[in-house]
């Protein structure tokens, strides 16, 4: 049998096995089989993967060693049942399983017997255990029995002469693959060696040169040596190679899908000396910063493109990317254009109104009393307002009146006409997707494509914007404004110094005597809610149980802050209520307001000058700088204090004094890169699979990330329909899948 990789695999394994890798892991063809990589190998329990930890509750395992000790014991239940225990030899931390038909495993598991088991692991008091796992025998009195499913793989691996072979599974180092309960490792294993002993030798999608130059292995050698090579070194050259591909895969599809939106037709705005955008500059308050005015030439010059511009703008936390938005689109404005601005909160949405009507002054008051000639309609539509006042809205955007239309999710409505969108702004992208402001942009008439600039406070670590972010072109404001006071912050570790807490309140008293504002953040509302922001399944201690925002507020309302005025913010406030908290606090009327993350993002108090974050090891790294910059905002020096219960020595102590060493937010975002992994920051697929990279680390191959988006850059400069690089189109298949791509977007 001839068999290449792009094969679907019913020919070569069979329709039924073929079925159940297709419903379980989505595998349809040969080649999508071999790049479902063991996840490690195993030699007895020695697992040769640095940092491996022990697997958590319910995840199924396949373990390969000797039986150290089998013991029959009885169930203490009338009728009495034999049932048998083994102990593994070379397992740590310790693994037993049990088995109930002990009347024909006893004589088969017995010490010395080396065998293969497979099953959901449990744990008692530190001992990993299998419950009736599935089993082989590998070498012993029983060799090649064992379960039925796996006894049937034996038995296909008879030779000519009827002999039974356990070749397959007679191996120093096995491999271990990402499984379930109905297609297990081993049955994965048995396909993969179906596969490779009938394939043909693979073509390299890869340039010779390219190659050569990387001194890679070949992708027929890689491809075979990931599953079946003895020599940790091979394996080793084999995941560099197979890296590497991966990350000409991924830069393909995100290069292809850059240049495919630069062919489209942009709406033209040339910069004007008379127009709104020129007045306001000369109007402003302030002087831009060197990096604001580096931007806003590139922008401008990108808005007078008849090619569409897709830009995304990073900033730390007050470093002014909001007044080179406005600028760029009063620019549109002035060449006729409307623009949109998405924000992901209706809170976020009235500060960007507030900012925006602030910075324009009688330039935003088209058609109201006091307007200055030439004003733009500034508009804001949100889901919570009334159905007249949204009604009202909408005529203001379809008929143009309102240049800058402000708003959340209620700007995708179908309801919501353009008279002729030119821009749309994106602000915080890591909360949309690329389909909502796709559809958004869909909303401009005729055949042209507004201009993209999303923003993000959230700094991102190079290998992110090249791969999450790899459609954008990127600037960054890295410098703060002229006045901006600096941050200080301390952990308070609560168990070790209690004291200390106490003293946060005394700050806080503190500065509101003084004539100043404070923020005390709690994770959760109340004990019906059960998200942790920033808080993984495993990995991080569990730790004592948070204070609610509720409870919070009461206890410091009747306590330490007993005398002073205290506000309520959550997220499960209606929008009225979120509006009259903001609107006194802002005013001063509300000298402390506790609150959840919803004050995340774009809430602007400059008067406020103190944060206490309790359970703060409750947050990421990138949110917790996203809180701390809701402070020092005026002209007032600022402190955050991050509170926890764990000790100080713990990983969250760590990750909390790290966070109070810096206030570089792109330090912290390589950081918070390290901590979470590849996992949590690209998300899952719509269908709840793992869009996870396989083998590509964006922590730890920064090079090969950037190699592989220049030679991308190379080939669709010389060849962008691949004729003389088909193997590529191959490579960038899981990339380029419509639902993959738009979820790296998003994540």
């Amino acid at each position: 049998m001839s068999v290449a990789l792009t094969d679907r695999l019913d020919r070569v394994v069979g329709a039924k096995a073929a079925d159940a890798l297709e419903e379980h892991f989505g595998i349809l063809t040969v080649d999508d089989l071999l790049r479902h990589y063991p996840r490690r190998y195993s030699q007895g329990m020695s697992v040769l993967e640095d940092g491996w930890e022990p697997p958590e509750e319910g995840e199924h395992v396949t373990f390969v060693d000797v039986i150290a000790k089998a013991d029959v014991r009885w169930t203490n239940r009338q009728p009495k049942r034999e049932f048998l225990v083994i102990t593994l030899k070379n397992s740590k931390p310790k693994v037993t399983a049990t088995f109930f038909n002990a009347r024909w495993t006893k004589n088969i598991l017995v010490p010395k017997t080396r065998l293969m088991l497979s099953g959901e692991v449990g744990f008692f008091n530190g001992t990993m255990q299998l419950t009736h796992p599935a089993f082989l025998v590998l070498e012993g009195a029983g060799e090649g029995k064992g379960s039925k499913s796996l006894a049937k793989i034996a038995e296909t691996s008879r030779e000519p002469d009827g002999a039974l072979s356990l070749e397959g599974f007679q191996r120093d180092y096995f491999p271990i693959y990402p499984a379930s309960a109905k297609v297990q490792s081993w049955d994965l294993y048995a396909c993969v060696r179906q596969v490779l002993a009938v394939l043909d030798p693979i073509e390299d999608p890869l340039p010779e040169s390219v190659v050569r130059q990387r001194h890679l292995m070949s992708e027929d050698e890689a491809l075979r040596a990931i599953h079946l090579a003895e020599k940790p070194e091979d394996r080793e050259r084999a995941r560099e190679r197979l890296a590497f591909d991966e990350a000409v895969g991924l830069q393909w599809a995100l290069v292809e899908r850059r240049h495919g939106a630069l062919s489209e037709t942009g709406p033209p705005a040339p910069s004007r000396d008379d127009g709104v955008a020129a007045a306001v500059a000369r109007q402003l308050p302030f002087e831009l910063t060197a990096g604001q005015r580096a931007v806003l030439e590139v922008v401008t010059a990108e808005l007078a493109e008849t090619k569409p511009m897709h830009r995304m703008l990073q900033g730390e936390v007050g470093s002014g990317k909001t007044i080179v938005s406005v600028l760029a689109m009063a620019q549109m404005v002035d060449a006729g254009y409307q623009c949109a601005l998405l924000a992901p909160t209706e809170v976020l949405a009235a500060q960007h109104e507030r900012s925006i009507r602030s910075v324009l002054g009688p330039l935003a008051m088209a058609g109201e009393l006091g307007g200055a000639d030439g004003a733009i309609g500034v508009a804001l539509l949100t889901g919570s307002m009334t159905a007249q006042r949204k009604r009202q809205v909408r005529e203001q955007v379809a008929s143009g009146h309102a240049g800058i239309v402000i708003g959340t999710h209620a700007l995708l409505q179908d309801a919501v006409e353009f008279h002729n969108l030119g821009m749309v702004v994106v602000d915080e992208q890591h909360r949309f997707g690329v389909e909502q402001r796709d559809r958004l942009r869909a909303k401009a008439v005729g055949d042209v494509t507004p201009h993209l600039l999303v923003m993000t406070a959230t700094p991102i670590p190079r290998t992110v914007a090249l791969t999450v972010y790899g459609d954008l072109e990127t600037s960054v404001l890295r410098e703060l404004p002229r006045g901006r006071q600096p941050i200080a912050t301390n952990t308070i570790f609560v168990g070790q110094r209690p004291t200390w807490l106490q003293r946060a309140w005394q700050r806080i008293v503190e500065e509101v005597t003084a004539g100043r504002q404070a923020y005390v953040v709690a994770s959760r509302i109340d004990e019906d809610d059960g998200k942790e922001p920033g808080r993984k399944k495993a990995g991080r201690e569990p730790g004592p149980p948070v204070t609610t925002v509720v409870e919070q507020y009461e206890r410091l309302g009747q306590g330490p802050l007993k005398g002073l005025r205290l506000g309520l913010m959550h997220g499960r406030l209606s929008g009225d209520e979120k509006d009259a908290v903001m609107s006194a606090f802002r005013a001063g009327d509300i000298d402390v307001l506790v609150c959840t993350t919803v004050i995340e993002v774009g809430v602007d108090v400059p008067n406020a000058t103190v944060m206490v974050v309790l359970d703060a090891d409750r947050f990421g790294i990138s949110q917790l700088h996203q809180l701390r910059g809701r402070i020092g905002r005026g002209e007032h020096p600022s402190l955050c204090l991050l509170a926890t219960n764990l000790p100080e020595d713990s990983r969250a102590g760590a990750r909390l004094k790290a966070v109070a060493s810096t206030l570089d937010g792109f330090e912290l975002a390589d950081l918070d890169l390290a901590e979470r992994r590849e996992g949590d920051v690209l998300g899952l697929t719509q269908s709840g699979r793992p869009i996870t990279l396989r083998l590509l680390s964006l922590h730890e191959h920064r090079e090969l990330i950037e190699s592989a988006r220049a030679f991308a850059e190379s080939v669709y400069e010389a060849d962008p329909r691949l004729a003389r690089h088909p193997g590529i189109a191959m490579l960038a298949a899981p990339f380029a899948e419509t639902e993959r791509v738009e979820y790296l977007d998003k994540a």
